[in-house]
């Protein structure tokens, strides 16, 4: 069996815990099909093959590749350098890839996409996705109702579509929600992984963070909370299933 390579880029224990649960529990996928990565922690180790993967999932976090370089720290410098290093070979390759919220702005930069704070950043909570023809026709979208209700939060986002790439899912304010780069690689802006409690520990731990106002978390977290969502981890589940290997 191949396992799965989970690429976390959030510094702070109980986000990154949290989300790697969550990324199991919706992807259906067990501890033993992955091999987790923090990057805040260690580098991608030397010689890394990717054809021993199924895929390549890369989480949500703090950071901003539109941050300035003088604005980011040396941990998110190092850790924004760690997966951009990754991404000519993913690209190259075709490799099955699953980008969530911060990995749609690490495939958009890649891809020559301007990634900025100009236009699109949505608040804490849940929007209405609508799938592009082409998301309607895409094998990770089949079966999916034409709009959804997924979670954001997000202080950047992608100003157009990145060269080559595909517009698979859009919402209001913020179009880009799901694009795909060739045949396999894959980036939402919204949470796949993420439920309301998701967003309830989120919330408390990046209450800080600039992504709201302190005093908007208590509101901010029963908006979340009575949430329905239930259609994103559809597609992260279909991203495990398609590109399983074993």
């Amino acid at each position: 069996m191949k396992p799965f390579l989970v690429l976390q880029l959030r510094p702070e224990d109980e986000a990154a815990d949290e989300e790697f649960a969550a990324l199991l529990a919706r992807g259906g996928l067990s501890e033993a099909e992955v091999q987790r990565i923090r990057l805040d922690q260690r580098d991608l180790p030397a010689g890394l093959v990717l054809a021993d993967y199924s895929g390549v999932i890369v989480g949500g976090g703090p950071g901003c590749v539109s941050d300035a370089p003088a604005d980011k720290t040396p941990q998110e410098a190092r850790i924004e350098a760690q997966i951009l290093g990754l991404m000519p070979r993913i690209a190259e390759g075709d490799v099955p890839f699953m980008g969530c919220c911060y990995g749609l702005g690490i495939l958009a930069h890649h891809l020559g996409g301007v990634v900025s704070k100009d236009r699109y950043g949505e608040p804490i909570g849940g929007v209405d996705c609508t799938l592009s023809d082409e998301g309607a026709a895409d094998p990770l979208l089949a079966g999916l109702p034409r709009r959804f209700r997924a979670l954001v939060g997000h202080k950047e986002a992608v100003q157009a579509l990145p060269p080559g790439a595909v517009h698979l899912v859009a919402a209001d304010p913020c179009p880009f929600q799901m694009i795909r780069y060739r045949r396999n690689i894959y980036a939402t802006q919204f949470h796949p992984e993420a439920d309301g409690q998701s967003f309830a520990t989120r919330i408390r731990i990046y209450r800080g963070k600039g992504y709201f106002h302190p005093d908007e978390a208590e509101a901010l977290t029963k908006a979340c909370l009575a949430e329905n969502i239930t259609v994103p981890e559809r597609i992260l589940r279909n991203f495990v299933d398609r590109y399983r290997v074993g």
